[in-house]
């Protein structure tokens, strides 16, 4: 395994102030000589790299971080399809600017095939929908957009099938929701060694940000908790009871991953259902808003209107985007006001029409509906957000920037 890295100019200047006064010649020449050149290394210890704060991993890619995130969600098969081009061409005419790619989808597969170099390789988990990761990447720099590779961490029927130890098992199979998905076990290291695994190539072949989504149990976890069959890991020892022993295994994640990426210069963001923060925490789920914002760069609160039933006294959240989303706002700012050190807030927004929920209980999400979230985010002193729509079809002619 080869590592290319630049020495940190921080770095260059700690380590001149290590040296004596007497040798104020040799500083500056360690300053001069080595500051921003990159260094080439074979084989090293993954331990020594992830624990060293002096390196900084060089994917080859420069990206730079916008004046304010303003995305779209992209999957793998758009991605390697012909609708980039499409998205290509709406972020260069309008202000967004940047993509949230699927690289490990909902069912658990990769949506590049590994080269035979990659350690990920020995998992059998890449499908081809995106040929060639690098040229988009190229392309994605060139037009100077921001790249986020979404990494969907906890429902995993791919994982789940082949290792059902590491799942949750219902009598002799692995138990799976009433949509046919499955999930792994956040209390177990070696499913969180395996997402990071895939998160830090991600982060080594030039995305900026890695995204998690799914960091939590499933839906309604706490209802069948006592029935199915599990193992919980290190938290077996735990004298928390069932609710915070999950809050801890799934914050303690993120927590984890964070460290895990920081030598490759990604920052991590956090998908988390947007009914989170007004609660202490989410006892099924195990996510608490507050201590996972603690541990990530950015948090992305999931406030589709559509997605609440009567919330903040609003009967029909559906019908009133902007209302919801103002609410919405109040409450997170005063969430993350809390804290010391709060993560950008960049909430994911509703772009697609909710027409499940019934006549009377939606409406048709276009240009007004869109401009409404944003504008609520903007009047609440939220910048950033990103636009959901699972077919990546988005809205013409909407100000992003109102």
């Amino acid at each position: 395994m080869k590592y290319t890295f630049k020495l940190l100019a921080s770095f260059t200047i700690a380590a001149a102030a290590l040296i004596p006064s007497t040798a104020s010649a040799e500083s500056n020449l360690f300053v001069n000589n080595f500051a921003g050149k990159e260094y080439s290394f074979g084989a090293i210890d993954e331990t020594i790299v992830s624990s060293s704060k002096l390196f900084i991993y060089d994917s080859g890619f420069t990206f730079k971080y916008p004046d304010a995130v303003r995305g779209v969600y992209v999957t793998g098969h758009s991605a390697g399809g012909a609708r980039f081009n499409d998205l290509v061409t709406l972020i260069d005419k309008t202000e967004l600017n940047a993509m949230v790619i699927d690289i490990k989808d909902d069912f658990g597969n990769l949506t590049y095939k590994p080269s035979e170099e990659s350690p990920l390789t020995k998992y059998d988990i890449g499908r081809p929908y995106i040929k060639d990761l690098k040229a988009t990447l190229k392309t994605m720099e060139q037009k100077e957009i921001y790249p986020i590779a979404r990494i969907v961490i906890f429902k995993d029927t791919e994982l789940a099938e082949r290792k059902p130890e590491w799942s949750f098992v219902d009598g002799s199979s692995v138990w799976k929701n009433g949509r046919g998905e499955a999930f792994v076990n956040p209390f177990l290291q070696e499913v969180w060694d395996y997402n990071i695994e895939i998160a830090i190539e991600a982060a080594k072949m030039g995305f900026k940000e890695i995204q998690f989504d799914y960091v939590r149990f499933p839906e309604g976890f706490e209802n069948r908790e006592d029935t199915l069959k599990y193992s919980l890991g290190t938290y077996e020892s735990s004298e928390l009871d069932a609710v915070q022993r999950r809050v801890s295994a799934v914050t303690d994640f993120v927590a984890y991953a964070r460290e895990k990426l920081k030598p490759y210069g990604a920052q991590l963001s956090v998908d988390i259902f947007g009914y989170s923060a007004t609660l202490p925490e989410a006892p099924g789920i195990g996510q608490n808003f507050s201590k996972i914002s603690e541990n990530v760069d950015v948090i992305s609160s999931m406030i589709y209107p559509s997605h609440w039933t009567s919330y903040f006294g609003i009967v029909k959240p559906d019908l009133e985007p902007y209302r919801l989303v103002q609410e919405y706002a109040k409450v997170e700012n005063a969430k993350l006001a809390e804290l010391e050190n709060p993560p950008i807030s960049r909430p994911w927004i509703q772009d697609f029409t909710a027409s499940y929920l019934g006549a009377g209980n939606y409406l048709t999400y276009g240009k007004e509906e869109v401009e409404a979230q944003i504008k609520a985010l903007n009047e609440a002193g939220i910048k950033e957000y990103l636009l959901w729509n699972a077919g990546n079809k988005y809205s013409p002619g909407v100000d992003y920037t109102p």
